[in-house]
Order: C-alpha cells, then sequence, then structure tokens
C-alpha cells in the first residue's frame, strides 16, 4: 500500500526531539509540544508540522524519482509528465524555496511562533493571578499538550508537564517554568541554556534592550 497518497505530505521519519529546533534567546525557531494522540502518531507521523520543510522536499523528490524514473528514460530524458525530480531540481537551483511560498508551517516553524506565544503570555500574566487566570493557564497548558499539530512533540511536551507541572502562581513563577522547559529542549538538541533569570526573560520578551526601539 502506498503511504503517499496524492495530495498528502511525504510520509516522514520519526523525530523524537520535542520542540524542534528550538532555542529560547535571538535567532530562535523551533517546535512545542507526541505520540498518539488521535488524528496522527510518533513515529509515524506524516503530517508536514512533524518534519522541516527539507526533509518534506527531500522526501518528495525521493517518491517523485520512484514514481517517475522508468518512464523518462525510456522517453529519452529525466522529464516526465506532470513534472518530477528535474523540476524539483531546478526549483531549488534557482532560489526558489519550499518555504517561499504559502505553504503549511513545518516543526520549526510552528515551534518558533509557539515559543514566541508561549514567551509572551507569560512575559503578561498578572504578577497576581486571580484563581480565574491558574485555572485557564492549566487548562491552556493542558489543552496545548493534547492539541498541538506535532504529536511526537506534543507527547514529549506531556511527559515534560507530568514531571514539572506549570507554575501559575506568579508572572516570574510562569516564566521561569517555561524557561526551564524550553531549556530541556535546548540540552536534548545540544544548544547553550538562556539564563533563566526574570531579568534576562524580561529584556527578550517584555522589554527588549536599545536596539529594538533605537536601530
Amino acid at each position: 500500500k502506498d503511504a503517499n497518497r496524492p495530495g498528502q505530505a511525504p510520509r516522514l521519519a520519526h523525530r523524537s526531539v520535542l520542540m524542534s529546533t528550538a532555542t529560547t534567546g535571538d535567532g530562535a525557531s523551533g517546535a512545542a509540544a507526541g505520540s498518539s494522540v488521535s488524528g496522527g502518531g510518533g513515529s509515524d507521523c506524516d503530517r508536514p508540522v512533524c518534519a522541516t520543510k527539507g526533509e518534506m522536499f527531500s522526501m518528495l523528490k525521493k517518491v517523485t524519482s520512484t514514481r517517475h524514473g522508468s518512464s523518462g528514460t525510456e522517453a529519452g530524458g529525466g522529464n516526465t509528465e506532470g513534472g518530477g525530480s528535474g523540476d524539483i531540481a531546478r526549483a531549488t537551483s534557482s532560489g526558489q524555496s519550499l518555504g517561499a511560498a504559502a505553504c503549511p508551517v513545518d516543526v520549526e516553524e510552528l515551534g518558533q511562533g509557539t515559543w514566541a506565544l508561549l514567551h509572551t503570555m507569560a512575559a503578561y500574566y498578572p504578577d497576581r493571578p486571580d484563581a480565574l487566570h491558574r485555572v485557564q493557564a492549566r487548562r491552556f497548558f493542558d489543552a496545548l499538550g493534547l492539541l498541538y499539530p506535532c504529536t511526537h512533540c506534543a507527547q514529549d511536551f506531556r511527559e515534560d508537564m507530568r514531571q514539572a507541572p506549570p507554575t501559575v502562581e506568579s508572572r516570574a513563577a510562569l516564566s521561569l517554568w517555561l524557561c526551564a522547559r524550553h531549556n530541556e529542549v535546548n540540552g536534548k538538541l545540544g544548544r547553550d541554556p538562556f539564563p533563566c533569570t526574570l531579568k534576562a526573560l524580561d529584556t527578550r520578551w517584555l522589554k527588549g534592550d536599545s536596539s529594538c526601539w533605537h536601530g
């Protein structure tokens, strides 16, 4: 049975690290929270959000070459009807990027946006949250661990939360908890940790340094 049906993203190898290439500091990229959540599953996740665009591109090229290689050579060249690996190669050599068009986000783009949202939410969380804020904050992170589109990332995030539940008692507590979770990802990826102090986090996510406002 062909795992890559027409119109479906190529099936991709499992990437076990939570929030793929995320970092907490500037220039960050990465993904948030897998395994068997309905609609997809850990080592069998074939969603665009479970891999980088480069991985999807490589798989698509491989699938296209396999399907059309023989018919192209019989016709006396590498081209096939409807475009094939030759078209893909020409697109990349001409400087076109798979992510240049309005394409679905990949695991890195999804993670980058998610971390930015989470850290910014924490930066603006109340210093003295009422009961409603605390309850809804916990529900938010529970929902994120269930609904995050990258299924193996979501599994990893849920496991992290079981070991270290969200601390929602104050803005500082939530900001530092998120920083610790993000640094766990950095450690899995061999990246340097971000300094988990409220001053450093506020500079990054709340106030910015002078270059943000004066060019």
